[in-house]
């Protein structure tokens, strides 16, 4: 049985749990109260197996914790070199996966554009259930896939939409749609 490393950060969005093992990450959930709240989801969660370990004293990667603290402050930042383990997605589904990670902050792709990159045109929902499949948002960055017309599309993580047009908004790619203000953190005990 392999064991998951984990790590916690506070960031102006609330608490961040991140989880991996041998340098790869797993899972990745934000916008909680408190640590002890992300924490608690993180060891609730179904993807996150194994034995868990904090793995904060060993800082095993101090510098996607300082990554994340950054993009929470509106600061421009890729996460294109930090391994995600795509080991349950098809063929398909990791090259989605691997497409989706090109897209540059600030920028979106409609989930037919991202289909073909992904070398299936016709692929628009299949995309679409890539991303709802999605355990490590903003190092995978879902949140700039959307619908075509400039709607939002879906969105699984944290507050649901709403949180996906923040994280658009924050990266100055919000489709004309209406801007909001969410109470943070966005997720309660």
């Amino acid at each position: 049985m392999y064991r998951t490393d984990f790590f916690t950060v506070e960031t102006n969005w609330g608490w961040v749990a991140v989880a991996g093992n041998r340098g790869t990450v797993t899972r990745l959930l934000f916008g909680y109260e408190s640590e002890a709240a992300a924490l608690d989801a993180l060891a609730c969660d179904t993807h996150v197996g194994g034995a868990v370990r904090d793995g904060r004293e060993r800082c095993w990667d101090v510098s996607l914790a300082d990554r994340i603290t950054a993009f929470a402050a509106g600061v421009p930042v890729e996460f294109d070199d930090v391994e995600v383990d795509t080991s349950d997605f098809t063929p398909f589904g990791q090259r989605v996966v691997k497409k989706c990670r090109r897209i540059a902050y600030g920028q979106t792709l409609s989930y037919g554009q991202l289909a073909r990159v992904a070398g299936r045109p016709r692929a628009a929902r299949a995309v679409g259930n890539v991303m709802a499949q999605n355990r490590v948002p903003l190092i995978v960055p879902c949140h700039r896939v959307i619908a075509s017309g400039g709607q939002l599309g879906g969105y699984g993580a944290a507050a649901g939409l709403e949180t996906k047009r923040m994280l658009l908004e924050l990266e100055g790619s919000l489709p004309a749609a209406k801007a909001v203000t969410l109470a943070f953190p966005l997720q309660t005990s």
